[in-house]
């Protein structure tokens, strides 16, 4: 496949209104392919929960901001955190679990736009938070393997199976958006952008510990090869900067809990009450095995989707061109992150969402493929494929 050469999206030369304007038009038109796609696939997504909606008698727009995490974010942006409930077997649930970034978006939005409650201001937010993480995995899909790769790669994402939250009012489209383009300005040797979209990462979800870790390696690999290759003096000390203010969301978030509940380990004990405690991968074990005990088939089928998986990464590790460092390192974490932790089984799929770099083996070889027609058949065929499994789940008991 011939490379296409990368425009910059994000850096205007000339920082007077005019020249900004014309380089944030240049970038728009040049990731529009993208960005059109990625709504398309989306709005299929909708148009088949809407349908299955209207047909079994059910509101399939509420399922979009009234279930789950939702409702515990509307909450923290109406009333602040201190709410929890005390389950039938005596486990507590505390709100305190759910980063603060997203509440306290949706409640600015609800001040500044009285009509506009928090539902309706965490589902703007989701939805705009995607187009931005679109045009991030655009960008950093196109600037390793050209623009059709990047726009394949941003498009596969809009119909990975569980794309039906990038719909919702959860935090996965905030995230993924802050992530992408915090690894394109680590792409671009833009440390102190990098480390500030890092640290507002770091406010949205725990897995921002995979994106600290993907900008530290990359600084110390780079700041280690420096002695050797003269890497600028001006640079290094970017990367510095940006290294420090990488986790500095994430950790102001859990000193916060800490200092609120008088407890160093507070934030680890909350989520071990929600069950979701590092545990090495125990507990998935425990969940495959159950379902050998139940059904062979089931069992077998499960092993089979995790071997696909690590088949996945082992492409993403081994992909010529290579990955760049940060961008492999962040996919890895994120995958190692969804399956080393007790929680739900069911939600491990949307967990991994963000690690998009995973898709870039597939975006790259239909990208290459000598039939366009080819490319469009398999994007339609998953978008329907995600689009009817996302009406199921929303529709029926999830949770997601």
């Amino acid at each position: 496949m011939p490379e296409t050469k990368a425009v910059p999206l994000s850096r205007a030369t000339d920082l007077r209104p005019g020249s900004v304007c014309r380089s944030l038009t240049v970038s728009l038109r040049y990731a529009a392919p993208a960005l059109l796609g990625y709504i398309a696939v989306r709005l299929t997504g909708l148009a088949i929960l809407v349908l299955t909606a209207s047909v079994t008698g059910k509101d399939g727009m509420h399922r979009l901001t009234g279930r789950w995490d939702s409702v515990w974010y509307q909450r923290i942006a109406e009333h602040g955190y201190g709410y929890e409930v005390r389950l039938p077997d005596g486990t507590l649930h505390s709100d305190l679990a759910f980063f603060p970034l997203l509440p306290a978006l949706e409640r600015g939005l609800s001040v500044l736009f009285p009509p506009l409650d928090a539902a309706g201001g965490g589902l703007l937010i989701s939805w705009l938070a995607s187009l931005a993480a679109a045009c991030g995995i655009f960008a950093v899909g196109a600037r390793m393997y050209g623009r059709r790769a990047g726009v394949l790669l941003a498009v596969l994402w809009g119909v990975y199976p569980t794309a039906f939250v990038q719909s919702m009012a959860y935090t996965e489209t905030l995230f993924t958006a802050l992530a992408a383009w915090a690894l394109y300005a680590v792409l671009t040797d833009r440390w102190i952008t990098a480390g500030v979209l890092c640290a507002g990462a770091g406010l949205t979800r725990p897995v921002a510990a995979a994106l600290i870790a993907a900008i530290g390696v990359t600084a110390m690999w780079r700041l280690v090869t420096a002695w050797r290759g003269g890497e600028p003096l001006r640079t290094r000390r970017r990367m510095v900067v940006g290294v420090c203010l990488a986790p500095l969301g994430w950790l102001s978030y859990i000193v916060f809990v800490a200092v609120r509940e008088g407890n160093p380990f507070a934030y680890f004990d909350i989520q071990a009450d929600w069950n979701n405690r590092i545990d090495g991968g125990v507990a998935l074990a425990v969940f495959v095995a159950e379902q050998f005990g139940r059904n062979v088939f089931a069992g077998l089928g499960l092993c089979a989707a995790f071997a696909f998986l690590f088949w996945v990464v082992w492409s993403c590790v081994r992909q010529r061109p290579r990955q760049p460092l940060p961008v492999i390192v962040y996919c890895v974490m994120v995958v190692v992150i969804s399956l080393i932790g007790s929680g739900y089984f069911g939600s491990r799929p949307r967990l991994m969402m963000p690690a998009f770099p995973l898709l870039l083996p597939a975006a790259v070889a239909l990208a290459g493929a000598r039939r366009r027609a080819l490319a469009a058949a398999v994007v339609s065929v998953t978008a329907l494929a995600s689009g009817a499994y996302g009406a199921f789940t929303l529709l029926g008991s999830g949770p997601p």
